[in-house]
This record gives C-alpha cells, structure tokens and sequence, in this order.
C-alpha cells in the first residue's frame, strides 16, 4: 500500500501509531515487529503495542566502500550471510577487501545484539507473519538486506512497513516482501529526516529501553544532584539509579572534559539501561580546571575521587552498591591509583585512558579486574596501554576497538566501548 505525500510526521511515535492503523487487518495475528536500529525500533515499539505483538531488531550492516562507509557495496546480516552488489564490481573491489569488511560488520552486529539482548537469543521468525519497520526508507539498502535475512528463516508473512520513502527504491522493496505499506511517498525525496517535525538521534539505551518493553521511562532513573565538598572546593554531580540496580559505576572523566561529557554521558545511559546505578561528577572546581596543569596532577584527581567514594559510602541512595569505576584519559589514571588504594573497587573500565601515568607501583597493587579500551587507529596510546597492562598484577585485558581514533568518534565505535564496558561490569560486578 503506498499513500500519496502528506503533512510531515510529529516525531517517530505519532509515525509508528499511524502506521500501526494501517496495518490493522494484522491484529490478532500475534506479529513479530523488526525494528531496524536505531529509528526502526522507536516505531517497531508503537507497532508491537497497537496490534499485540512482540518487539525485535533485525541486524543488518551495510558494507562501506574504501574511504566512504556511507557508499553501500553490499551488506551482511546476523547469520553471517554476505549480499555484494554491482558497485562492488564497478568499484574493482578485490575479494580480499569484500571479506575484511564484511567480517568488520558482521562483528558490529554481534557487539549490538550484546548490548541490545545479552541474555536472550533473538525472536524466532519461522512461520510467523513478521512486520520489518524502520523510520524511513531512502535507498532501501538496508531494509532489502533485512527483508533478504528474514526471508531465507521461513517467516510465514513477510511485510515492510515504514511511515515515508522514495517512490524510486519501493520497487525493490516490493519484490522481497509480500506486503508493502508506505504511508507518504513524497515525489521530491531528499532524506528521511526532513519529513518529520522532530527527529532527534536514538541512543543505545533508548533502544534497550524500548526492548524490554517498557515504552514509557522510568521515573527511577530521573537524574538526582548531588555535591562533595573536597580540598574546600565544591565538587557537582549527577546520580542516576535505575529499578534493581546493586552496583553503581563511578565515572572518571579526562582533562578538559567534565561531568556533561558526550562521550561518558552516552556510556552511562548504555549502562543504566543494563541495570547499574551512574554517578558523574566534576573533578574540579570551575576555577581549578581553568588551569591545566590541574587537569594532570593525578595524584590530587585520585585523592578527589577516593574523597568522593567515601563520602558516597555514607548516606547517599548508592551507599550500600558495589563500586566499578569508568575512567577516560587521565581519569583512567586516577582511578587506577585509587582502585590500588580501596579494597571496594569492584572493576575498572578505561576508556581511551592513560593507565601509564598511575605509575608501575601504584598498577601493580590494583586488584579490581581492568579492562582497557583502546582505539585501534590510536597509535600513540596502544603502546602506552600495553606498557600498563604489563604492570597489572591482577585480572587484567585490553581490548582494541578496530579502526578507532582516541575519541571513538568513528560510526559504532563508542556502541563498541559501552558493550565491552557494560559486559565487564556485569561480569565481575556480582547481580543477585
């Protein structure tokens, strides 16, 4: 069903209730809904609530070309299974290069169904009618390789559904699916984004949200201030404790950075929707971080940081959790000199850290499992981090996310880091 160019949507829930509408004649049919991550799974939620059925992602990666990821010569889905198209061969592409890629993708798809799912095996599709949603579709790569999937595990009705999408690519959606519905096919379409009013990004923790089937948030998790008085100077920060939550990670930011940092502020709400209590916080004044050298002086960030968690030990709505710190650049050294002194540290993750500048003596009396996480483009740091982990006398790993740069600003990149932090947290932080 394809429907002529409307008004631009609200947002993707008011999307995925229209959408829902028009596919009422699959209600009472128990349907499996695919949301393609991220937007898809917004509007897959809608979808699963309005006709009764259950809430999935379907994982798929669209192979990048050499020098542009955005240009797809293919794609590969969760079962491993490798589509290449014609680009491809008019690009020259050398099967050696088809390989590494696809393989480079396919490992990104198992890191997003850890983070999305890590305790339960995906929905089984075979013989059920299954609804393949995504908030748009532009070029249709993504959702034809989706489709593709799907189809080859037997589903008993295949259909693609999606709020707006290019009259040019509907064909070839049409010829995967037994159904097609399309609510708004403009007849000049530039991006998926333009037809709708709101459209922010979707996190991580969004989606996991979203998948546990709750599609409201959780009062609980609302942020709660909180400030520490160190050194006379006032220290701000920001506490976060979702519903069960038994153990609380201390965050430990860089220099130059602070408590709003991007980077740690999407890592925490990864590891909230995993069930960890957050806690960010400032290690310096305002006036003190004008200064760098502050920002370097490891030996006064680590003596804030146990000041913090011992004033956190007190009365404090994490008073009684189990502790794992989150260290990123000089924070990770920091927190390694404090985790050498505490017997209360329960794990640490460093991210794109400086181990080395905690020193051989102060690693070498860490015994809180650490795990550091490197950029693989990251060549100054990967030498220093090996150096370090040498040092660790304790439980210790390093894991290189592949083709990262210190920031992890690439696509992925920091969906990798929190996966291997909210795994390493849930290993060695005990859940009861």
């Amino acid at each position: 069903m394809y429907v002529a160019p409307q008004e631009p949507f609200f947002d993707r829930e008011e999307a995925g209730e229209r959408l829902a509408a028009a596919l009422a004649h699959l209600r009472g049919s128990h349907p499996l809904v695919l949301g393609i991550p991220r937007g898809g799974v917004v509007i897959g939620r809608a979808v699963a609530d309005l006709l009764g059925g259950d809430l999935d992602v379907v994982l798929v990666r669209k192979m990048g070309a050499p020098g542009n990821e955005e240009f797809a010569i293919g794609a590969v889905d969760e079962t491993g299974h490798v589509q290449v198209s014609g680009d491809a061969d008019r690009l020259g592409l050398s099967p050696a290069y088809l390989e590494r890629e696809a393989a480079r993708q396919f490992e990104r798809i198992a890191q997003r169904r850890r983070l999305y799912s890590p305790h339960r095996s995906p929905q089984d599709p075979r013989g059920r009618t299954v609804i393949v949603v995504d908030d748009g579709l532009a070029t249709g790569s993504t959702m034809r390789a989706a489709l593709d999937a799907i189809r080859r595990q037997a589903p008993g009705r295949l259909v693609a559904a999606v709020p707006v999408g290019s009259a040019d690519r509907l064909p070839s959606i049409r010829r995967l699916a037994d159904e097609v519905v399309c609510l708004s096919v403009p007849t000049d379409f530039r991006s998926v984004g333009e037809h709708y009013v709101c459209f922010p990004a979707v996190e991580d923790a969004e989606v996991i949200r979203l998948l546990s089937g709750d599609g409201s948030p959780s009062p609980a998790v609302h942020p709660g201030p909180m400030r520490f008085t160190v050194d006379r100077a006032v220290l701000e920060g920001e506490y976060r404790v979702p519903p069960g939550a038994n153990a609380c990670i201390v965050f430990v930011h860089g220099s130059g950075s602070s408590r709003h940092s991007a980077r740690n502020q999407h890592v925490a709400r990864v590891l909230e929707a995993r069930g960890f209590a957050t806690l960010l916080f400032d290690l310096l004044s305002a006036d003190e971080d004008m200064a760098s050298a502050e920002r370097f002086d490891i030996a006064k960030l680590a003596r804030r940081l146990d000041a913090v968690l011992t004033q956190l030990r007190g009365a404090s709505p994490v008073a009684s959790m189990q502790l794992g710190l989150f260290g990123a650049s000089t924070g990770a050294a920091a927190a390694l000199v404090t985790a050498s002194q505490r017997d209360d540290i329960g794990a640490v993750v460093s991210r794109g850290g400086r181990p080395d500048l905690a020193g051989a003596d102060a690693l070498a009396h860490v015994t809180a499992p650490t795990l550091l996480i490197v950029g693989g483009a990251d060549t100054a740091v990967i030498p220093l981090n090996r150096g370090a982990l040498a040092s660790l006398s304790g439980v210790a790993e390093m894991v290189l996310v592949p083709h990262a740069t210190h920031l992890f600003e690439e696509p992925g990149a920091l969906e990798h880091v929190a996966s291997l932090a909210g795994d390493w947290f849930a290993r060695w932080l005990t859940r009861d």
